[in-house]
This record gives C-alpha cells, structure tokens and sequence, in this order.
C-alpha cells in the first residue's frame, strides 16, 4: 500500500484590505498596496482591497456600515481569514470591527509588528518587538479572553511576547518595566561602545532609508558584510556597524539602521529609539533612496519627518539616488534638502566611489589641515594625532617630527 503523503506546508491566510480616502483616493491605493507587500513580508496573501471615500475616518467602526456589511460578503466569498485595515485602529473600532465582520481584524501596525517579530534576531532586536507589541497591546488589549477563541493564530499572534496573549493590564505592565530594565542595560553597552568609538574617532556614517531602498545591498557592496540583502519590507532588522578604508587610508564605519515606512508605527519609534539613535551620533548620514520606485518622493518625504521625530535634523546628508540600473528612461533626480547627491547602484557598484568621495568631502569640511613641527619632547602630541586625526604625512627632522595630517576643529586645541 502505497504511504499516503500530507503537505505540511503553512497554510497562507487570506487577508482582505481596508483603507479610508479622506482626502486623495489614489494615495490610498498606494498605502493599500504597500500593506499588501507587508501581508506577502508576513506570509498571506490579499484576496481583495477596499477604499471607502469619507469625510473622516467612522470613531466608532473606523468605516460607515454599508461597508462593513460589504466587507462581510467579500470575506464569506473569498474565504478570507483576516481583515487588515491601513490605519492604526482604536480599541473602540477594533472591538466593534470584530463583533460585526465575525473575522479576525488587524491593523497596519499589528502587521509591522509581525513583520518585525519575525525578523529579529538579535536580543536587542526581540527585546524592542517585544516591547513595541506589549505596549500596543496595553493600548488595545488584543487577545483578551474574549477575542482569543477568534484570532486562531496567524499575523498578530506570534514572535516575542506571543506567550503573553492572555495577560490582564496589570501582568502587561510588568512585563514591559521588566523589558525596559532589560532595554537599558543594553542602552549603557551601547553607549559603552560608541564612548569607544569617540575616543578613537573614526567617523561614523548612518544608512538611512525608506525600508527596501537597499540600504543592506550597498552596506555588502562596501564592507561584504554578510547583511541579509533580499526584495521584501523590513529584509534586515537589527542594526550592522562595519568599517570602511578608503584608498588614501581614510576610515569610516557604516552603520545600517531600520528601514523607514509610511505610517511608521510611533509604538516602533518609541521602542527602537535607541536603535535608531547610532543616526542621531552619526558624524554624517547616507539617505539610500530607491530611484526606480515610482513613490520616491513620498517615502523621502517620510524619512525626513521620521528622522525629524528622531532629532536628527543637523546632520550634513548625502543622497544616493540607488537602483539607477532599474531606471528605463533617463530622470532628473533631485533631492533639495540633501547636502550632496550621487546616482549609485548598490548592486552594481556604479557610482560607489563617486559616493565615497562625496562623503568624505562631507567629513573633511568639519576638519581642519593640520601642517606643524613638534618638538622630539612633545612626541605624545604627535601620538595623540595619530590617534585622533588622519596622518597625510610624518617626517623626522634635525628640529623635530613634522606632520601634516586633517584634525577635527573640536580637538585642535590639544595641538595648538
């Protein structure tokens, strides 16, 4: 008798969309288009979109009834499993969302938790999902006893802190002072290492950029990091520092951070701070923009707001335009708020030394060319230089060592 065979395989859920137009319908369908990429990230596939034109979004069912009884039918029709909507949800329209479609309801942001409870890897990186997700569920109390004999698994049930769906407000609470405390000492190691990388200053430059912009490809490209690099939302979480040396011996350490997205959840901004912090000590920041998209200007847009949420909003940046091999036709790409920028291709390497070249300008502009001959007794003077500015030359003479080298403005008087 032949073995009977089972595919054991993850059933995909189906997911059905939801979005409001308040203002501009086809900003919607993009929003919902992009959720629909972070449904694919998480593992389900969308059987179907909706957008409801009003006014405002309904406070009580975040859409009007006509809709939710639309909606109803479409998810009989398709099977559907869950019900995503674009917009983070209040525990009032959750609760009420559940009751009338009888399927699980989700929102954008219990998908990007997902997303991210997945790709953690790290313990920092489980430590802030877990925080991320405690918080929201304090919020909202998803997975109260009531709820939980609907969710049966799937997007919004699983990663960190999954153990902990039925937790009463107070349990939450003591879990999240726990993770803080955890957080934080992971914070002072943090702080530890760049004290560090202060006292031997090699500059550092943040990548930043809207999530898939290929920020991973191109931290590979310069340093063969070893970086996950792939087509999805969110492909790397937990953020790599790697150095860099240039030609002329110039160092640099690359750090790549988090991934932007609109409609970042602020329970994730919250919670990756100080992840997202290595951008707020960056010496410079290198904004990867994915040139090939048609959305570019929006997600630009959405870095600068989330770096300004950050506080980062001094720093000399450099714009590389990436993807340009994807490019049909030629394009005037501008980006007015960058101080420099350059066409790349990550995956290529077109244009990476024009970018190296850019950044290191950038760098040079807060130093200052030191040309000095120091006494053979202030031979720690020259060891200092060593240590903290670049040596372009070092000579032996009858008078003493001379050195020409680039300083930072802020140690200068050491030499003076």
């Amino acid at each position: 008798m032949a073995e009977e065979l089972y595919d054991t395989a993850e059933r995909e859920e189906k997911i059905v969309l939801v979005g409001v137009a308040t203002e501009e319908e086809e900003d919607t369908w993009k929003s919902l288009d992009e959720l629909e990429e972070l449904g694919q990230t998480a593992g389900a596939v969308t059987v179907a979109m909706v957008v409801q034109n009003r006014e405002r979004v309904h406070p009580g069912t975040y859409i009007g009834k006509g809709k939710i009884q639309e909606i109803k039918e479409l998810v009989r029709k398709e099977r559907a499993d869950c019900v995503v909507c674009d917009d983070e949800l209040t525990p009032a329209q959750y609760h009420n969302l559940q009751e009338m479609l009888e399927v699980k309801v989700i929102d954008r942001t219990v998908m990007i938790l997902d997303i991210f409870a997945k790709r953690a890897s790290t313990s920092e990186g489980k430590l802030q999902v877990e925080l991320a997700q405690l918080r929201y569920r304090a919020s909202h109390l998803i997975g109260g006893r009531s709820e939980l004999s609907r969710l049966g698994g799937g997007i919004g049930t699983r990663g960190p802190g999954e153990q902990k769906l039925e937790m009463d407000r107070r349990l939450i609470k003591e879990r999240i002072t726990f993770v803080r405390k955890e957080l934080m000492q992971v914070q002072r190691t943090r702080e530890l290492t760049r004290k560090k990388r202060q006292e031997n200053p090699v500059p550092v430059i943040a990548i930043v950029g809207y999530t898939n912009a290929g920020k991973s490809t191109l931290l590979n490209k310069l340093t063969g990091a070893g970086v996950l690099s792939e087509d999805k939302l969110f492909a790397t979480l937990d953020p790599t520092t790697r150095k860099f040396k240039l030609e002329n011996g110039e160092e640099m350490l690359f750090t790549d951070t988090v991934g932007f997205i609109h409609k970042l959840p602020h329970h994730l901004i919250q919670a990756f701070r100080s992840t997202l912090e290595e951008a707020k000590y960056a010496d410079a920041i290198l904004h990867v923009v994915d040139c090939s998209n048609p959305d570019m200007d929006a997600q630009m847009q959405t870095v600068y707001e989330t770096l300004q949420k950050l506080g980062v909003g001094d720093k000399p940046i450099v714009t590389a335009f990436n993807k340009v091999d994807a490019l049909e036709t030629e394009q005037t790409l501008k980006d007015l708020q960058a101080d420099k920028t350059v066409r790349i291709s990550a995956k290529y390497g077109n244009g990476i030394d024009e970018m190296l070249a850019l950044l290191s300008d950038i760098l040079k502009s807060n130093k200052v060319l030191l040309e000095k001959t120091f006494s053979y007794e202030e031979g720690d003077k020259v060891a200092k230089l060593r240590k903290y500015g670049q040596m372009l030359e070092e000579e032996y003479r009858a008078e003493g060592t001379f050195v020409k080298a680039y300083i930072d403005r802020e140690y200068l008087y050491i030499f003076e």
